[in-house]
């Protein structure tokens, strides 16, 4: 299922404008024929399974990658002709950001700061993002989620309009996970449009305003997260596992049969050690699931049901968890 997008032309209300994006690599294509619209003051998620496009799709709006045909517009503005304006609106942080090991903190933000004639002060940002203990320690000396901070910090210095975040808050702990939500959050609050990539699904739920799932280079999904767990039309998702003896007797045959006793839309998704459904009413699906497999003999080792979430919808349309290598 592709997404096509109405407009031809960027609105004046829109940070990113994005049509027909193409990018190849020798015989791979990586972006075939992209669009997307980030509406200013917008925080947008990109998701998508490792090879999806996603990647090489940021670095061109980022202006770090030519693509091969398609239209850019960032902030009413185009890489070919307003490259060094427009690096002086943007944040950009990496999924990987080498800074130099023997500089201290609060000399690579100096360093960052030099480069915009507007902008935050170095205290500021160092406060923002909770490195006051470590202003005089040498990069060197950081922890995996100090780094992520700093890096963080180098692509806020500048005080941008458009704040691009490639997994924000890997190697972070749960508190200071907690805490870069809250500064992005205030960053929305203040009319700050964010483009974000996550392999947290929790995290692109209570951050993105609207989400869009990318696979083989297109966008497959596009709408807010409430809207997209909707698309699944279930109320529950129920798992289940039987006796590791028996799991033989569960053919593809099997699977639909459960699948169509219970009422569900589709038929049951290897997860966990056992199944997964997708039931509306979960109700009536559990006790025609149990009695579909007392049918078949099969005894039940494990029950459990959990809310539809992003996560069931990422895998339902890719058929892989957003972790999956």
């Amino acid at each position: 299922m592709s997404v096509t997008l109405a407009s031809s032309a960027p609105s004046a209300t829109c940070a990113l404008f994005v049509r027909g994006l193409r990018k190849h690599y020798d015989d791979v294509v990586a972006v075939d024929g992209l669009d997307l619209d980030v509406p200013t003051g917008e925080c947008f998620g990109l998701l998508g399974p490792n090879g999806a496009g996603k990647t090489t799709t940021i670095e061109i709006c980022e202006g770090l990658t030519q693509a091969d045909s398609g239209e850019v517009v960032v902030l009413g503005q185009r890489w070919a002709t307003d490259a060094n304006a427009l690096r002086e609106r943007l944040g950009i942080q990496l999924q990987e950001t080498q800074l130099s090991d023997k500089l201290t903190v609060e000399e690579t933000l100096r360093l960052f700061r030099s480069f915009y004639r507007r902008g935050r002060t170095v205290n500021d940002v160092i406060a923002l993002v909770q490195l006051e203990e470590k202003r005089n320690a040498r990069v060197v000396t950081l922890s995996g989620g100090q780094k992520q901070r700093l890096a963080l910090a180098c692509a806020l210095v500048g005080d941008p309009e458009l704040l691009f975040l490639d997994e924000p808050t890997t190697g972070l702990d749960p508190q200071s996970r907690r805490q870069l939500w809250e500064l992005v959050e205030s960053l929305k609050a203040a009319g700050r449009t964010i483009l974000l990539t996550t392999h947290y699904m929790d995290e692109a739920e209570q951050l993105c305003d609207r989400i869009a799932i990318v696979d083989h280079g297109r966008v497959i999904a596009l709408g807010t997260p409430k809207e997209l767990i909707a698309t699944l039309g279930a109320e529950q998702i129920v798992f289940f596992a039987v006796d590791p003896s028996a799991t033989e007797s569960l053919s593809a045959e099997a699977l639909q049969s459960i699948a169509s006793a219970v009422g569900a839309p589709r038929a049951p998704r290897a997860a966990d050690g056992g199944w997964e459904l997708q039931v509306a009413a979960p109700h009536r699906a559990i006790p025609a699931l149990l009695g579909e497999l007392a049918r078949r003999g099969l005894r039940l080792a494990e029950l459990r049901t959990h809310s539809p979430t992003l996560e069931d919808v990422f895998v339902t349309l890719t058929g892989r968890a957003l972790r999956d290598e």
